[in-house]
């Protein structure tokens, strides 16, 4: 008599999840989370469509999984390298600097994020792990507001204008419309940092 394995859920191999991550990483910034279906996301794995089932319950699962990887991959790049004692424009400096190398780093991972931070199908916890990343910026300008060194507006409307500038220069980047040199950089976060300040 032949003895037959019993069917069931195969165990976790984490390099499975993984190259499952990194498949649907590649899927949803080249065709957005509408766009990309789970077969192509297995097809970009190699392989079959059904296993991704067996790492993430839905499409849905899969993308806040690969939400909150990346935005706590970047969190605890800021939050690691940040001078708590130091003053508030070496602050302000240290975030910009791990901001830059994270994104120039992992360009499809930044890009991913940005495309997904407002998301309607973004779950609790990937919401509240980038509220945590808000709240840390926003701490560090209503410090600096405290010292006099920022203007006195909403440190969301602040903080939204230094994202957006350095969203926008990424941006500009990864087209090839500029060059992001080292002198680029520098000036560029100086220049953000001029567009908050409060110049006395």
């Amino acid at each position: 008599m032949v003895t037959r394995a019993k069917r069931g859920r195969p165990p976790d191999r984490p390099d499975r999840r993984e190259s499952i991550l990194d498949a649907a990483l590649q899927c949803f910034v080249e065709r957005g989370f509408h766009g990309t279906a789970i077969p192509q996301i297995a097809e970009k794995a190699d392989i079959a469509a059904g296993t991704i089932y067996h790492y993430f319950d839905s499409k849905e699962a899969l993308v806040n999984a690969l939400y909150r990887t990346w935005k706590a991959a970047i969190a605890q790049r800021v939050f690691t390298a940040f001078p708590q004692a130091a003053p508030v424009r070496t602050q302000f400096q240290v975030m910009w600097n791990e901001m830059v190398s994270f994104a120039l780093g992992a360009p499809m991972a930044f890009a991913f994020i940005e495309l997904h931070n407002h998301a309607s199908y973004l779950d609790a916890e990937s919401i509240a792990i980038d509220r945590n990343v808000k709240d840390f910026t926003l701490q560090v300008i209503r410090r600096a507001q405290t010292e006099g060194l920022v203007k006195p507006l909403d440190a969301y409307v602040l903080m939204e204008l230094v994202f957006g500038a350095f969203i926008g220069i990424m941006r500009a980047h990864w087209e090839s419309r500029i060059s992001l040199t080292p002198e680029v950089m520098a000036g560029a976060e100086q220049a953000c940092w001029d567009t908050i300040a409060l110049h006395r």
